[in-house]
């Protein structure tokens, strides 16, 4: 299982994947889910196998290239790119399991495509051979396509200690429930999940503690440092990039509408309109200073790895949230700018800036939580082990 396919060409194919996202945008929302045609175009780009260790027949490819695929196919439709991307991180959630495990879930195959639902949600009690888990999950992003899912639960010990854990399964011992009626991102299909006194093996299951620090099974198993990476500075770029990407794509956009408007009661256009060109230069300049922020914090994660310490890791995480309500902002000030026709439901705009705002509840954008635990962890004090 071997593959010729470089980060160029993988790069090309997301760029030529994000037309038909964008032509798959509205009959997305209209479903509440993925078309089959986006995700079946996804899957033929060999995107999914990004994060899949080569031994498996997979990339191999490290978050530089992540970061390239995901921007590109944003600009398309932030929906469509969230679900994709996040399919995308959890082969590599795969990848931090038990060599057993791994070994026989990429038995036949290069990638698989499971929802992940990071909250531990659920409950878990020890048995032979494994644990029972129980629960009811949120947000299982892209669950419509899925054959397997990753739950967050809290695994009580015999010794009564907690140990928030994930636990994996097939889908088949899942229950999905339609939920998922909202006003942006309607397109991710992001429904709940019960699952009821569940068996499950003992090498279904990693520390969450052990991803977030870098330190899994996968890590000793796999070479290459992208196993070494922390999960949370790669879970919440994972939930940045489209917005960020949305808010890059749409300044672009308003550029080109520009010369395009007519101004009220003149015969010239917008773009000979003094507000209209400080408007433009504040928006590029916001995007970019933006995305360059966005850059080089991943640069540090990927340069600090599993030597990251909880006071890198929180200000990292700070800093991601900031790009997303940065992202946002401009979003939002760009809708602003664009008038009243900027709000049909046949434009663009109106579903971004739907998108950017339901993007921005994310948990992990909290960004007072995330402002808090950066200042703590500057000042010396307490943190919660899993950060």
């Amino acid at each position: 299982m071997t593959t010729t396919t470089t980060p160029k060409d993988l790069i090309d194919r997301a760029r030529a994947l994000a037309h038909i996202f964008a032509e798959e945008a509205v009959a997305s929302e209209r479903l509440r889910r993925p078309t089959d045609e986006a995700i079946k175009a996804a899957e033929e780009t060999e995107i999914f196998k990004l994060m899949v260790p080569r031994r498996y027949g997979g990339l191999e490819f490290d978050v530089d290239t992540f970061i390239e695929v995901v921007l590109v196919l944003s600009e398309g439709d932030a929906s469509l790119a969230w679900v994709t991307a996040f399919l995308i991180e959890h082969n590599w959630m795969f990848s931090l399991f038990p060599e057993s495990f791994q070994k026989s879930l990429f038995a036949d195959r290069s990638y698989i495509l499971a929802p992940g639902m990071v909250s531990p949600s659920g409950i878990a009690r020890p048995v032979t051979g494994g644990n029972e888990l129980s629960g009811r999950w949120p947000f299982a992003t892209g669950i419509s396509h899925s054959t397997w899912v990753i739950a967050g639960a809290i695994l009580t010990n015999e010794d009564g200690a907690p140990d928030p854990r994930f636990f994996a399964l097939p889908l088949e011992d899942v229950t999905v429930e339609d939920t998922w009626r909202v006003d942006g991102m309607c397109g991710t299909g992001s429904a709940d999940i019960v699952i009821e006194n569940c068996f499950v093996p003992e090498d279904r299951s990693v520390s969450m503690i052990e991803m977030n620090r870098g330190c899994t099974p996968g890590a000793t198993i796999h070479d290459a440092p992208l196993y070494r990476t922390p999960m949370a500075p790669l879970l919440t770029a994972t939930a940045a990039m489209p917005s960020l990407g949305q808010a890059r794509a749409l300044v672009r956009e308003y550029a080109k509408r520009l010369p395009e408007r007519n101004r009220m009661g003149m015969d010239s256009s917008m773009a000979e309109s003094t507000t209209a060109q400080i408007r433009l230069a504040r928006l590029s300049i916001a995007a970019q200073q933006t995305e360059l922020l966005f850059r080089d914090t991943m640069r540090e994660v990927c340069a600090l790895r599993e030597r990251s310490q909880p006071k890198d890791r929180t200000r990292l995480q700070a800093q991601i949230a900031t790009v997303v309500h940065q992202s946002r902002e401009i979003v939002s000030d760009v809708c602003a700018a664009s008038g009243a026709g900027a709000h049909q439901l046949s434009d663009r705009f109106q579903r971004a800036r739907r998108d950017a705002e339901v993007m921005a509840c994310h948990m992990a954008f909290d960004i007072d939580t995330n402002l808090e635990n950066a200042g703590k962890a500057m000042l010396g004090l307490e943190l919660s082990p899993m950060l």
